[in-house]
Order: structure tokens, then sequence, then C-alpha cells
């Protein structure tokens, strides 16, 4: 958290002396005399406590506490006033005002007040990013799935939650990577601590840092006010880097230092700030590639990967399709008024055979594509995109998620294991249905489930 105040104030003398002291203290001070600049600033600025005059010309403190009440309920506004104006200084108070200081003040009386309003802020701020964490936190999806490949996940996640020890969670786009970081962070101590996520390819290396580091006023163009990077936002919860492989190799090796000392410089700033946040970071990368091609640093990959969670990609737990797919139908039939019941025999038919080369999310999009755009209460085959009702297309989108080079002979093995329980999948396991979806006979089925070793009802 922060400890920037800002003073208000058109006599010159009291923003010297009261500058004077609270820097002595460690604070960080901005003062001005124009109370209308000084709103400016407020909205271009982080700042945790205001101190404003009473009586100035122009805007007076009630005014200035009537605008930072409206525009930044969460900031602390303490009064100044000269002992002839007390009772507008009660006044304030009832509206909202933290504290009032008469002048001339002693310079315990006003150290001992911001330090209290300070308290406030800091708890305020906490509140706010607890409450945007448990927005998104409810905003989002859970991790649903039967399947063994995800309670696997689950299990693991529970096992390293409690800990802080860094995770990296790896897997294919859409696979849910974000959700496994977020029930590590619920399930763990840090759980009424701030959950700060960031994509780290979704900005240049430049703005990245900023966003990580956060920077002082007038570090480079455009940095008007100080601002605080995430690595400080998630102070004593937990920092999520979406994406960690697209790191360029200069900011692979700040946050190397960052990990191993635990304390950051604001870009501009000398200021050493020591941090503390637990880090779970992702990636849809063999990282173990990018190192061998030079790409990714083998010391941060160890620091990183003190514990890997792998999703696996949809297609790898194809039961879970059918709860997924219900459970995406009631979201998105309620989210748009919609009376949709479920879906036809058929289309969970055609949903589990799909291939998902984008996995969850895609899943989801085609769900809600449905329940926009159909005119019953039950989803068929008729409702579902035509890639997935298209085989050749199937067929296609299977083949290119192989390899180029591959080994034939154990790919196309592979090839048949999967055909084999997706129609077991389909049959509810019972082997004479199965081998008549396949169209061959029960013993030749049970020799291919004995060699693939799969299991399934007679």
């Amino acid at each position: 958290m922060g400890n920037h105040i800002l003073i208000i104030d058109d006599e010159k003398n009291y923003l010297l002396v009261l500058e004077a002291i609270l820097e002595e203290e460690g604070y960080t001070v901005t003062a001005l005399g124009d109370p209308a600049m000084a709103m400016t600033y407020l909205d271009e600025s982080e700042v945790d406590v205001v101190i404003t005059d009473m009586k100035m010309p122009g805007m007076t403190g009630q005014q200035v506490l009537e605008t930072v009440r409206k525009r930044h309920p969460h900031v602390p506004v303490m009064i100044m006033t000269a002992f002839g104006t007390i009772d507008r200084a009660v006044e304030a108070m009832k509206s909202g005002a933290f504290d009032y200081i008469t002048k001339p003040f002693s310079n315990d009386e006003i150290l001992l007040s911001v330090g209290k309003a300070m308290k406030l802020s800091h708890a305020e701020q906490q509140n706010r990013l607890l409450r945007e964490s448990l927005a998104e936190k409810f905003g989002k999806e859970t991790i649903i799935g039967n399947s063994k490949p995800i309670q696997d996940v689950l299990t693991l996640a529970g096992k390293v939650a409690p800990t802080r020890s860094n995770v990296l969670v790896t897997g294919e786009s859409g696979t849910g990577k974000e959700l496994v970081a977020r029930a590590i962070h619920i399930t763990s101590d840090r759980k009424d601590m701030p959950f700060i996520s960031v994509n780290c390819m979704s900005l240049n290396p430049g703005v990245l840092e900023s966003e990580l580091f956060g920077h002082e006023k007038g570090s480079f163009t455009g940095a008007m006010a100080l601002k605080r990077g995430r690595f400080e936002l998630a102070q004593g919860g937990t920092l999520f880097l979406d994406e960690i492989g697209e790191l360029s190799q200069e900011m692979q090796v700040k946050l190397l230092r960052v990990l191993q000392e635990r304390v950051i410089e604001r870009v501009g700033g000398t200021e050493t700030i020591a941090v503390d946040f637990r880090l779970v970071a992702a990636t849809n990368k063999t990282l173990q590639e990018e190192i061998v091609a030079g790409r990714f640093r083998e010391d941060l990959f160890y620091r990183l990967n003190v514990v890997n969670i792998h999703l696996p990609p949809l297609r790898e737990r194809r039961e879970d399709i059918p709860i997924l797919a219900s459970h995406f139908l009631r979201k998105f039939s309620l989210e748009n008024n919609r009376q949709v019941q479920g879906f036809t025999p058929g289309a969970i038919d055609y949903l589990s055979a799909y291939e998902w080369p984008g996995n969850v999310r895609q899943l989801e999009n085609v769900i809600e594509r449905c329940v926009v755009l159909s005119n019953r209460d039950v989803i068929d085959v008729d409702d579902l995109p035509p890639e997935l009702r298209d085989e050749e297309m199937q067929f296609k989108s299977a083949v290119d998620l192989l390899p180029l080079k591959v080994n034939l002979s154990e790919t196309l093995e592979k090839i048949e294991a999967a055909l084999i329980r997706r129609a077991m999948v389909h049959s509810g396991f019972v082997q004479v249905k199965t081998a008549e979806l396949l169209d061959v006979s029960k013993s030749l089925l049970q020799y291919k489930l004995k060699k693939y070793k799969i299991t399934a009802k007679t």
C-alpha cells in the first residue's frame, strides 16, 4: 500500500511546513495551492489521504470534501481550519471528513491524525481490492468435471494451496489455467487478500514493466502521477502471470530478481520496496523447448516450476463434456432470459465426439451461440455450428492438432484407442453397443480393449 498525501492550501507557508513534517516521517507528499488543480491531480494520481484548508479562494474545503467523497470515496479527507471557524469544520465532519486540525497545530497532533487516516485508507484499499477479487472470482466459472484427469488436477491444487511454493500451470489455450490459479488462491491462507492477474502477452515489454513494477511521477513521457504496479497490489495475496512464456529476456531477468530478493523498484524510482505475494504462472508453451531454443531462462523456469499442474485438453476428458455443456446451457439461458431446457441425445453425441481444439473456452462459446440462436426449448443437432456436424471437418480438425513429424504406426494406434474410448462413452461403456458403433465384432473389440488396457462393461 502507498503513503501518498495530497495537501491543499493557498497559504504557502503552511504548505511548506506540512510538507517538511510529513516527508520527514517517510510520507510521499504533493503540496498544491490551487484546489481546482488539486482535484485534477487527484483524478490522475494514486493518493491515500487528502489534507485541505477550509477557507480558500475559488473552492472551499467543504467543496473539496464533497468532490473527493463523490469521485474517490475511499480517500480520507482531513480539514485544516483557523480557530474561529471550528463550527464549519464540525459541519464538514458531519459530511464525511475524517478529522479536522486547528491552525496553528502541533507536529504531534498532525502526525497522529495523519497516521490514523492512513491506516483507514489502507484498510479501504485492501477491502476494495478484495471486493474486486471476489467479484472476479464469482463472475468466473468454477472448475467443473468428474473425470479422473480433472480430479487429479484439483487434488494437486488442493495439496499445494496451503504452501508458499510457486506454481506453474501448463496446458493448451482455453483449458482453464486461470481457474486453477484462482482455486489455489481461494483455498490458501491468502484467500482474504487480493488475487491480481496479468496477461504477459497482451502488453508490450515497456508497458508490461510499468504494469508490474509501477512507476514514479515523471519517470517517462505521460507518467503524470505515481502508479503502484501489480507486484505491490498483490501484497499479501496471489499474483497470476498468464502467458509467462511470452516474457522478453529483459523482463525474465527482472522477474527472476524479484523472486530471488522479494523487492522491487518502481520505474524511474530508487526506493526499494519489499513485496510479499504467492506467484502462480501459466503457459501454453513447452518451456523446456523454449529453453533449448534460447528463448527462456532455465534458472527462471526452475523458480517457477516448483510445482507443475498440467491441465488436460478437453478431448482427453470427454466424459466431462456433457456436464460442462449443461452448466453453460444453464448459465446462458439465465443471462439471455431463455427457457432452453437441455440437449437431445444426438446433440450430446456430436458435442462429445468433437475434438475441441479451443477446449473449454470454445465449448462455452458454442453453447452460448446455440442458446442465443435456437428457437426451441431443447438444443438439437441442427442447432450446432457446421464444424461440429461435418465429419470431414472433424477429422481435419483432429489431424491438424497432430505435429507434422509423427511415428505413423504409434499415431494410428493412439487414434484407434481414442476412437474406441469415444465409442465407449457414447454407448455407456457397454461392449455390445460399442462394437456396433465401431462396426466390429465383439471378440475383436475385446482384443482391442485388452491391447489398449481399456475397461468396459460386458
